[in-house]
């Protein structure tokens, strides 16, 4: 199987904020952004399309195609209380803790970088049963990251090496995998 991953294109918001699953809006270059990625995708034919629900990858999501499914489990991390505050004003005693494990560490009222594992793993592993031979996935670098992750056996806290840009696109061939699902 052959899964592509788009990470959405630039959200409107400023640097230094922090964010994960608050519904931002995207930048005024969307219409450029999106058709790079639209003609980047025209020679595939995906089985299945899915997407985070939330409005920066939906939006992406209506530019590609309207047979998108859009599933929970795609959404970004959740930072609880840190959502929208800027990072320098999120308390030491709070934020210190998760950057020295943010694997294992839940931001206050959010979720870890686990939990958020536990339920791309189970999306991914719903897809992996199908008998799809092409899917497209539009969604965040965490959830990315996480299934980059799980494809390629890497830890968690190594998954960050991967550095990815808005609207970039990666693909992962399961049959070049030796992964057990």
């Amino acid at each position: 199987m052959e899964i592509v991953l788009v990470r959405h294109t630039t959200p409107d918001i400023a640097k230094g904020i922090c964010y994960g699953q608050a519904d931002l809006d995207v930048v005024a270059t969307f219409e450029q952004e999106a058709e790079l990625i639209v003609s980047s995708l025209k020679h595939y034919n995906f089985d299945s399309m899915y997407s985070s629900p939330l409005q920066r990858c939906k939006k992406l999501a209506h530019k590609i195609g309207k047979d998108f499914i859009f599933d929970e489990r795609l959404l970004e991390l959740n930072f609880g209380d840190w959502e929208l505050k800027p990072w320098d004003d999120i308390p030491k005693e709070e934020i210190n803790p998760w950057m020295e494990d943010f694997v294992n560490q839940t931001p206050k009222n959010g979720e870890s970088y686990v939990d958020l594992h536990k339920r791309t793993t189970s999306f991914i592993e719903e897809i992996l049963k199908t008998s799809y031979d092409s899917v497209l996935i539009v969604t965040h670098a965490g959830v990315i990251r996480s299934l980059w992750a799980y494809f390629h056996q890497i830890p968690l806290e190594k998954s960050f090496d991967l550095k990815l840009e808005y609207g970039e696109m990666l693909t992962i061939n399961t049959l070049d995998l030796h992964h057990e699902s």
